[in-house]
């Protein structure tokens, strides 16, 4: 298959690349570069930098590559800021989405594949969390989104536009060969700051919450690694080409969660074998609106889409992460 991958040259969407070339697909990205690495992309993968609020330049990328299907990663994703500047992701989430959505049933009416996320679903009790859950999304970011998975729903009514969308959780982890990783240019993910503390660039890692109802105090949270991750799109994008599914939409984790002190653990134990000291700790108070659970129910997608996980073990997963990182402490910018 041909497939456009929007926002290709980010974290997820340049290890999706990767996993869609190694199934055989040929791959065009469309990306900005806001936050996305040329580099992260093989040489040979095309790269159209432009931005999806220029509408123009979408129905130009799609009738020059002529794609089957589109991959959706583009995003503003951080919900602090989300929440100090609403009309930046109201517009670049939602308008955004909604030009790629309009060039595509005015241009090529195929099949979509959407980056989601379980912030869609907000505070829940549900534990694990099914995709039938309440939708109460907390923050402008997640609002975004599933005002995004709206729109694509209203469109397969109106226009019969095949779609899957992907809610996924804790994203972490990084390719094994430490060529390609994580590098957003704000740091807010627990995992890539706990490598980041280890190499200097911090001084500690601040624990948000000690008392917590859960085995040892601290919040659980659902990891999956990127890689399994990107083969979640690819199963996603081929059952769509091959007419298995028409709308669904599908959680994206290994159904079980790690504690912020069992992730911690493991990448002491990790950083060891290289020789580095322990992260020095610290207990600070709770932040407002952080559940003490949040793990996905996947049956779905494994049962769908027969998805499987490669990177269960917590210290596989930091170790992927920990060889980026130490190979790349400053990201793509060294």
């Amino acid at each position: 298959m041909k497939l456009m991958v929007v926002g290709g040259a980010g974290y997820i969407g340049s290890h999706t690349v990767r996993q869609l070339r190694r199934a055989g697909h040929e791959v065009v990205v469309f990306d900005n570069l806001s936050s996305g690495h040329a580099e992260a992309l093989p040489p040979e993968v095309p790269l159209v930098r432009a931005d999806l609020l220029d509408m123009a330049a979408v129905k130009a990328a799609l009738e020059t590559y002529q794609p089957d299907a589109v991959i959706h990663f583009a995003a503003l994703i951080e919900v602090g800021e989300s929440m100090r500047a609403p009309g930046r992701y109201y517009r670049n989430n939602v308008v955004g989405s909604l030009n790629l959505l309009q060039a595509i049933v005015e241009t090529r009416k195929v099949p979509l594949v959407f980056s989601s996320t379980a912030a869609v679903y907000g505070t829940t009790d549900a534990v694990p969390i099914p995709e039938d859950a309440p939708l109460h999304p907390e923050s402008v970011y997640g609002e975004t989104k599933l005002m995004t998975e709206r729109m694509i729903h209203a469109f397969h009514v109106a226009h019969g536009l095949p779609y899957v969308i992907l809610r996924y959780f804790n994203v972490c982890g990084a390719a094994p060969d430490g060529s390609i990783g994580e590098a957003h240019p704000h740091k807010t993910h627990l995992i890539e700051l706990a490598c980041l503390t280890a190499l200097g660039q911090r001084d500690k890692m601040m624990i948000f919450g000690d008392d917590y109802p859960t085995p040892d105090g601290t919040c659980i949270r659902d990891y999956i690694h990127v890689l399994d991750l990107a083969d979640a799109h690819v199963l996603a994008v081929e059952a769509l080409a091959q007419g298995q599914r028409d709308a669904a939409t599908y959680n994206v984790g290994l159904g079980h969660g790690f504690s912020v002190l069992q992730v911690l653990d493991a990448v002491d134990a990790v950083i060891a074998q290289d020789g580095f000291p322990p992260l020095k700790r610290e207990i600070a108070p709770r932040r407002p609106g952080d559940p003490p659970r949040l793990v996905a129910d996947a049956h779905r997608i494994v049962d769908d889409l027969g998805f499987a996980p490669q990177f269960t073990e917590l210290k596989e997963i930091v170790r992927t992460a920990w060889g980026w990182h130490r190979r790349h402490p400053q990201g793509y910018e060294q």
